[in-house]
């Protein structure tokens, strides 16, 4: 998949691939107007969504109503490595009618996540520059 990665103004950076646009800002402490996340607030962000739809599609493969199921997503700070997350933890609240039987094998759903996945493992990143003619 390749991005298209642009800079529309002031501390916003936007994302572009296929009919989408990601778009992210700093807030005005960081010297940004505050009118979009950040980039670290949706990389967290994809964490939890990617867990969601593992858990969403789970549920509809089994016919179980969503209502009321939620995650829950905290990312607690490494205590050594000063603004790094240590831990990010998922908690997947579910209603009271949501059958016992099937919370652990919920929780082992959502660990497939393909974000997660990716961290656990990380990609090599090759980062370069190269000319191009403004056009």
């Amino acid at each position: 998949m390749e991005m298209i990665i642009d800079f529309p103004g002031g501390a916003r950076v936007d994302a572009s691939f296929g009919p989408y646009t990601v778009m992210t800002d700093q807030p005005p402490t960081g010297g940004g107007e505050g009118s979009a996340p950040t980039p670290f607030a949706i990389f967290l962000s994809s964490l939890g969504t990617c867990a969601g739809i593992y858990v969403l599609g789970f549920c509809k493969q089994r016919g179980l109503s969503t209502d009321g199921i939620r995650i829950v997503q905290r990312a607690i700070p490494d205590p050594v490595n000063r603004g790094m997350v240590g831990t990010v933890q998922l908690e997947i609240q579910v209603p009271p009618e949501f059958p016992e039987k099937y919370r652990s094998a919920l929780v082992r759903t959502a660990e497939q996540c393909a974000v997660k996945k990716h961290m656990e493992n990380p990609p090599k990143f090759d980062i370069l520059t190269t000319e191009v003619a403004l056009v």
